[in-house]
């Protein structure tokens, strides 16, 4: 009964709140200014909600940009890329200590190299610091003709060197480039002198002479990079001379060329000593 009486009640002053309404109705102005000020709360939160999303979209074009300046100066781009990160609490004398594990997955290219790396960092952190480390890494790199990068890879790998991996792959690719053109401009300048056993890609670039059938001189030029990471690169001169020219080289000029075309080489850098070396072995024939 008295939850009947309760409820009664609240009918009636309900009632009695709707009658009051219809007996004196908001004054014109009164509605007009409520309806005003609900349009302009909408209205600002409308705007606040598109200046965020131009704040936002400024941001990423900001960063876009940002990624395309690295990308044209490091010739590295990074395509895919993906990371998880594992939480981790715990007292260690009487200290709280933060372990964080992440695990960092991306794929990219620097120019024709292709490459994927999965790799984790553990971060640690206390009252006092955060240290991280990189605990794992794997390198995959895609079939390439770059095999000189082999070796340097599974030193990347064993030390879980990212910076290291980064840097002298850029340094490694300009090298590897500038080789490629190198050998290309004397084979087109040179064709019936300089040939190219390996393709345009081949590290080596060998010189006949058409009036000295026998006689060969052969470029190598390989693209070392020493256990820091520094990428330089290493040329050597090999002869092929028949036994006979061999025999009458009483000065043994000939034994003395490697070292000599090394000399050539500080004193008048690379390309400037290959065009010496075909034009002094053609001389005759251009003659």
């Amino acid at each position: 009964m008295d939850a009947e009486l309760a409820k009664k009640n609240v009918l009636q002053a309900e009632i009695a709140a709707v009658r009051r309404e219809c007996e004196n109705p908001p004054a014109p102005w009164e509605e007009k200014s409520r309806v005003q000020k609900s349009f302009q709360a909408k209205k600002k939160f409308t705007s606040e909600g598109w200046k965020s999303s131009e704040d936002l979209k400024n941001q990423l074009g900001k960063k876009k940009s940002e990624l395309s300046f690295l990308s044209t100066l490091t010739g590295i781009n990074i395509r895919n890329y993906k990371k998880t990160e594992d939480l981790t609490s715990t007292e260690m004398a009487e200290k709280s200590i933060r372990k964080v594990l992440q695990r960092h997955r991306l794929s990219g290219n620097c120019h024709m190299v292709t490459f994927q790396l999965e790799f984790q960092i553990l971060e640690i952190q206390n009252k006092e610091r955060l240290s991280s480390a990189v605990t794992d890494l794997n390198i995959i790199m895609e079939p390439t003709e770059c095999s000189e990068l082999s070796e340097f890879v599974s030193r990347a790998e064993d030390r879980k060197d990212l910076f290291m991996f980064f840097r002298s792959l850029h340094f490694f690719v300009e090298w590897f480039e500038y080789r490629k053109r190198t050998f290309k401009h004397f084979k087109e300048k040179y064709p019936d002198a300089v040939y190219l056993s390996e393709g345009p890609s081949s590290c080596s670039m060998g010189i006949r002479s058409a009036s000295r059938p026998g006689f060969e001189l052969v470029i190598v030029w390989r693209i070392q990079i020493d256990e820091d990471g520094k990428v330089f690169p290493k040329l050597d001169l090999l002869t092929k001379v028949p036994q006979r020219a061999l025999e009458l080289d009483k000065n043994r000029a000939i034994e003395a060329a490697p070292l000599s075309f090394r000399t050539l080489l500080g004193v008048l850098g690379i390309e400037a000593a290959l065009e010496s070396l075909i034009k002094s072995l053609c001389a005759e024939e251009n003659n």
